[in-house]
């Protein structure tokens, strides 16, 4: 089975992508774990990934499938994928489902975790890091002890630049400019599922689950 899942920034799709992947026997793949391990391994598309990521510029759609596609090969793949992070964009939605089509395969479902611009902004707005150890708290779902203290090692918790309110809303404005068009997309081909993104991080997984597993049984 393979699923994408859609969302945009705060939705929970990395937590939720997780989830799935142990529940439904399912390899998680993230692009930015990818980008991180292919650079770190020295591969051909690795160099070519770092070599736009130091220029600040973003890495070619092209070098992006290529890379999912390499990945989709291996052998902790056969039972089926999450894809968490992509496709960003149409042109590389296209291009995931030339390539699947070339192999007679395809997208199973695509799950879209819908949640207000106001819910998400309360979501990003909230989080900090501990500059020690890294550890992320939120300041209404999960906060430290101590306020500013992490509770792990003592360290200082800071936000970092890109949880400040007028980053997060523009942040939110390019998903929408570019990454919201594939939810008509997937919705034309019969594909998209919506659900609730509202809620615990419990409930939002039992709404995922619950509208996989029959797609699941039917493979």
């Amino acid at each position: 089975m393979k699923i994408i899942l859609l969302g945009a920034p705060g939705a929970g799709k990395g937590t939720q992508a997780g989830l799935i992947s142990q529940k439904l026997n399912l390899a998680h793949i993230a692009t930015g774990d990818l980008f991180r391990q292919a650079i770190e391994k020295g591969t051909e598309l690795g160099r070519t990934a770092k070599s736009y990521m130091e220029k600040g510029q973003l890495v070619p759609d092209e070098v992006t499938v290529r890379m999912v596609l390499d990945r989709i090969t291996a052998d902790d793949c056969k039972n089926g994928i999450v894809l968490d992070g992509f496709p960003r964009n149409l042109q590389q939605a296209r291009a995931l489902d030339q390539a699947l089509e070339m192999q007679k395969n395809g997208i199973d479902a695509v799950i879209y975790i819908k949640v207000s611009e106001e819910e998400l902004l309360k979501r990003l707005g909230g989080r900090w890091i501990c500059r020690r150890c890294q550890t992320p708290y939120h300041e209404i779902y999960s906060p430290p002890k101590v306020a500013g203290i992490c509770d792990k090692c003592g360290g200082e918790l800071y936000q970092r630049p890109d949880d400040n309110i007028n980053t997060i809303k523009k942040r939110l404005e390019v998903y929408f400019n570019e990454t919201a068009p594939l939810i008509d997309y997937y919705k034309q081909k019969g594909k998209l599922i919506e659900v609730d993104g509202e809620g615990s991080m419990e409930e939002i997984n039992e709404r995922i689950v619950s509208v996989l597993q029959p797609l699941n049984k039917k493979r």
